[in-house]
């Protein structure tokens, strides 16, 4: 089997894991909640994306990782999760923990989108050695990051009826 094809097999299956992990576990923990706590617990999953700086550790990545992905990813991760601790850390001043809700979401799916791409231009996945220690990242913690981030804008657009609004305390302090 060759790397590209072990690393596409690793990231689909990492997402079916996830997958069916959120599905049974997360996504009720997560809907039993207000939209404002649920929102907290995704932003504090996503304020480890500093994380993703390991992408230009020399020794953690191979020597070839592509700086294109490399740096892109890396400083991706960074605001990510910048904006997730900022979002965490104003929680109690809601409109601008709701600002940065959206934009932690935003710029983290963003970044991972635009991640897959320059991946895919730098021919990452038949060179998907050359993360080293950082191969888990894109197979294990990035699905995880993509589901959270869907289910994430989910809650945003979805319209919360009136009398749910009262009985969670969310209209008066939305």
């Amino acid at each position: 089997m060759s790397t590209e094809s072990i690393f596409q097999t690793h990231l689909v299956l990492g997402y079916v894991a996830w997958l069916i992990c959120f599905g049974a576990y997360i996504l009720p923990w997560l809907t039993s909640m207000d939209r404002v706590r649920a929102h907290r617990a995704i932003a504090t999953l996503h304020s480890f994306r500093f994380f993703g700086l390991v992408f230009l550790l020399p020794g953690v990545v191979g020597p070839n990782l592509p700086a294109s992905f490399a740096t892109f990813a890396a400083f991706g991760d960074l605001a990510a999760g910048l904006l997730a601790m900022l979002a965490l850390v104003t929680i109690r001043m809601r409109p601008v923990f709701w600002l940065f809700v959206v934009a932690f979401n935003l710029v983290g799916m963003g970044d991972l989108v635009l991640d897959y791409y320059h991946a895919i231009q730098a021919g990452l996945p038949a060179r998907a050695g050359e993360l080293g220690a950082a191969y888990t990242i894109p197979i294990i913690y990035v699905p995880l990051l993509m589901i959270t981030h869907v289910f994430a804008f989910y809650l945003l657009l979805r319209p919360l009826a009136k009398a749910a609004r009262v009985l969670t305390g969310e209209a008066a302090v939305s």
